[in-house]
């Protein structure tokens, strides 16, 4: 299945609110991954939970998240 988010984890400053935002528990903060900025990105943990609700979007103070609808 394609996945239904598509994430900017280089522009990503580590602060989880799309995290904390998804009802579906789809993002977590990678433990093992530093980007460029030197964060630990949001990265996907279950893509197939995903409901396109685009709330971690929404939540999303740099805008580095993008939802499609299937």
């Amino acid at each position: 299945m394609m996945s239904k988010l598509s994430i900017n984890t280089s522009l990503c400053k580590g602060c989880a609110l799309c995290v904390d935002a998804c009802p579906k528990k789809v993002l977590r903060m990678s433990d093992s991954t530093l980007n460029e900025k030197g964060f630990h990105p949001v990265e996907i943990a279950d893509g197939d939970a995903c409901i396109s609700c685009a709330f971690c979007a929404i939540m999303c103070p740099d805008c580095i998240i993008k939802v499609v609808k299937p």
